[in-house]
């Protein structure tokens, strides 16, 4: 959810549209001025990209003696996910024109005051990303799974509840459905993911519970589902309200999903057991052309934005992570990743569930005089920090919920490491 404001809409009840001015009349056959977009910040995308794919390399193709197949598929994967990053570069400018044609733009209001603000910012923009992770995604299954492979129906599972996902996302952002309608949404999109899931349906028992429960795995067969679809409704959600300023959506997208990345691969190298490695495996090959198509998007999302990613990515990326998370059997980690929405989705509570008054934007103020962001009395995370650390610019404050989010990813690293051997 951007930070934005919509234009009026052209309906029923409208206004008359205005006469076009007499020089216009008289010229018809002039073409329309075509929109020019300021280029992506593409020192943003490489700087992250270095910072968080350079550990993945390291502890895949170095620190971890990894079969010489599995490297063989990861670099095919990588080849192709660079790929998409470059398509998507090249693709959003196009998309962007074609959404300010249908007027499918909007203002960025924490720029309200500001020449800036009063630029038409085209919007839904995860679209692009959505339909060229998908086409990645799956052209790399002809050049990685057999027919007779046992991970290719919940492959295809996998991204037919993505691309469901993105589908209703993209219908939010035109329609712009109400709140108690999008919490449904994403329990539609996993359907196919839920209908085809073959894997386990047990839980192993903390090793300091088991003298009090007596077992040490609890089947837990259709609530082991239902919990998947909480999952995948909580990421969703979760992403889509953790916004409202440039670089938020995307930048905590590509921080977890990189933390993904790290996590399989420690796992495969640490793990001895086949079906956790293919687990893992799979989940690798899902993310990083996630990963490397949302670092397309960044660099035209950084501030100040130059699109707006919309409602479509912000399910995309959710039910995206919660995909990897629930096949690639890592649920209760991917939980400790999103710590900050997790964090986020409590503060808000009381607003959500309209306890206490909930505008529609709970943005902070702007003052355009010093060009810096106030926080409000509304309960998320982007207005809590300017109450804790001040006021300070729009894209300090991204800064600052970025690295938060980094370190609740190593907090979940470190957490794993201590209790290794003693929780599980």
């Amino acid at each position: 959810m951007a930070a934005r404001r919509r234009p009026a809409a052209t309906a029923a009840g409208d206004p008359p549209t205005r006469s076009p001015p007499a020089d216009a009349a008289a010229a018809p056959d002039e073409p329309a001025k075509e929109p020019v977009l300021r280029p992506p910040n593409l020192g943003v995308a490489a700087a992250v990209a270095v910072l968080f794919l350079a550990p993945f390399s390291y502890l895949a193709f170095v620190h971890y003696p990894l079969d010489a197949d599995l490297r063989g598929s990861i670099l095919k994967c990588g080849a192709m996910s660079l790929g998409g990053f470059f398509i998507v570069l090249k693709l959003i400018p196009v998309a962007a024109r074609y959404h300010l044609r249908r007027r499918m733009f909007g203002y960025d209001i924490n720029k309200k005051g500001l020449p800036t603000g009063e630029i038409k910012v085209p919007e839904a923009l995860g679209l692009v990303v959505g339909i060229v992770y998908l086409v990645t995604a799956i052209i790399f299954q002809q050049f990685h799974y057999t027919e007779d492979s046992i991970w290719l129906v919940e492959y295809n599972a996998a991204l037919a509840s993505v691309c469901f996902m993105i589908l209703l996302g993209f219908v939010d952002d035109v329609l712009d459905i109400p709140w108690r309608v999008k919490l449904a949404l994403p329990t539609i999109a996993a359907l196919p993911l839920l209908m085809a899931y073959a894997g386990g349906t047990s839980i192993i028992i903390p090793k300091p519970l088991t003298p009090y429960v007596g077992l040490t795995v609890l089947e837990l067969g259709v609530f082991y589902k239902l919990f998947m679809l909480l999952l995948a409704v909580f990421c969703t959600n979760s992403i889509n309200i953790h916004a409202g300023i440039n670089g938020l959506e995307v930048g905590q997208t590509v921080v977890i999903s990189a933390a993904v990345l790290i996590h399989n691969v420690m796992r495969i190298g640490s793990s001895t057991d086949i079906e956790t490695q293919q687990a893992h495996e799979f989940s690798i090959y899902l993310v990083l052309p996630f990963l490397t198509t949302s670092l397309a998007l960044l660099a035209f999302n950084w501030y100040p934005s130059i699109v707006f990613v919309g409602d479509t990515y912000t399910y995309f990326a959710g039910m995206a992570l919660a995909v990897v998370g629930i096949l690639g059997h890592f649920s209760e980690t991917l939980l400790l990743f999103f710590l900050p929405q997790v964090l986020n989705f409590l503060c808000s509570v009381p607003q959500l569930f309209h306890f206490v008054p909930c505008p529609r934007h709970r943005l902070p103020r702007f003052d355009p005089q010093t060009g810096l962001l106030t926080g409000t009395k509304d309960g998320n995370l982007v207005n809590i920090f300017l109450r804790i650390f001040g006021k300070c610019s729009e894209k300090a404050l991204c800064i600052r919920l970025l690295i938060f989010q980094a370190l609740c990813c190593v907090f979940c690293f470190w957490l794993r490491y201590v209790l290794t051997g003693w929780y599980k």
